[in-house]
């Protein structure tokens, strides 16, 4: 028999948190559920945790190249028409599931369905809802408002567009929804809350946002044939952040990523727009006179 959906977690050292995550699929109440486990072989707490839901889970530990290797393997080894993809650290709502495939059910047309989500912390507590929006292509190009434990598709669109880039370490969810927009899928936006997503300072978000933005640069130019400006700026502040530079000090770290906005231009584009020139300048322009007032007003 067919399974309705199928849910695939890719792991690695996420022991502290994956029992949460089996959880939370586990306790969806949907007959038939497929749920496989790829762990890239893991030395912490995480084969003790998934021994313990052996009969209720597939699961494999070994050796891999990586988060989207351990994705695609365990969409291949899954057969429901449904593919949910929740990393280890992050969690479904209760009956999320149900109201996914009811979803699908209502809207035949739909390749993709996302949902709203949060952003949690380690202790589960709520931090900001994820700022997710409709469905709007050339929006998608700016900004990533898809919330990747949210979003499920459908089977035929991986044998359509085929699986995650196993060259990407950090960006290939949003590779994905990019290539899949670009190949005509359709989404459809499901105004429900679905998912969590842990942000702590581990995370590959918080933590490697420098390596992030680069790659996700580096992405779109091969996969649209350019990087929308604002992530120009968005890798320049990463940077800047990087370096410690304290956003209270709003005139130095205006020229400072002012500076690292011109040099990240120069290496995607060769060239400084005159849209980013004018940005900067204004920038510095008004973050500059505001210093000099405050210490005017000091004096």
């Amino acid at each position: 028999m067919t399974p309705p959906i199928s849910i695939v977690t890719p792991s690695y050292q996420q022991g502290r948190f994956i029992e949460r995550t089996i959880v939370s699929v586990v306790t969806q109440d949907i007959p038939g559920l497929e749920y496989v486990i790829c762990d890239g072989g893991s030395s912490d707490e995480t084969l003790g945790v998934l021994h313990r839901f052996s009969d209720r889970v597939g699961w494999l530990s070994e050796k891999d190249r990586g988060q989207a290797d351990a994705v695609n393997k365990g969409i291949r080894g899954t057969h429901g028409p449904i593919i949910g993809w929740l990393n280890s650290d992050d969690v479904y709502y209760p009956g999320a599931l149900r109201r996914v495939l009811r979803a699908f059910e209502e809207h035949p047309e739909a390749d993709l369905i996302y949902g709203k989500a949060h952003h949690v912390d380690a202790e589960d507590r709520i931090v900001e809802e994820y700022p997710t929006e409709p469905w709007n292509a050339s929006r998608l190009l700016d900004v990533c408002y898809i919330c990747q434990p949210a979003l499920f598709f459908r089977r035929s669109l991986a044998d359509r567009i085929g699986l995650l880039d196993e060259n990407l370490q950090l960006t290939m969810d949003y590779e994905y929804w990019l290539r899949a927009s670009q190949q005509g899928a359709t989404f459809y936006y499901l105004e429900e809350f679905l998912a969590g997503s842990r942000v702590y300072p581990e995370t590959k978000t918080l933590g490697r946002r420098v390596e992030v933005h680069r790659e996700m640069n580096d992405m779109l130019r091969r996969r649209v044939g350019r990087v929308p400006v604002k992530w120009i700026f968005n890798y320049a502040h990463a940077v800047v952040d990087g370096r410690g530079v304290p956003r209270t000090d709003r005139f130095r770290f205006a020229c400072r990523v002012a500076v690292e906005s011109w040099k990240a231009a120069y290496h995607w584009y060769g060239n400084v727009p005159a849209e980013i020139r004018r940005t900067t300048w204004k920038w510095v322009w008004d973050n500059g006179r505001e210093s000099l007032a405050r210490q005017l007003r000091r004096a």
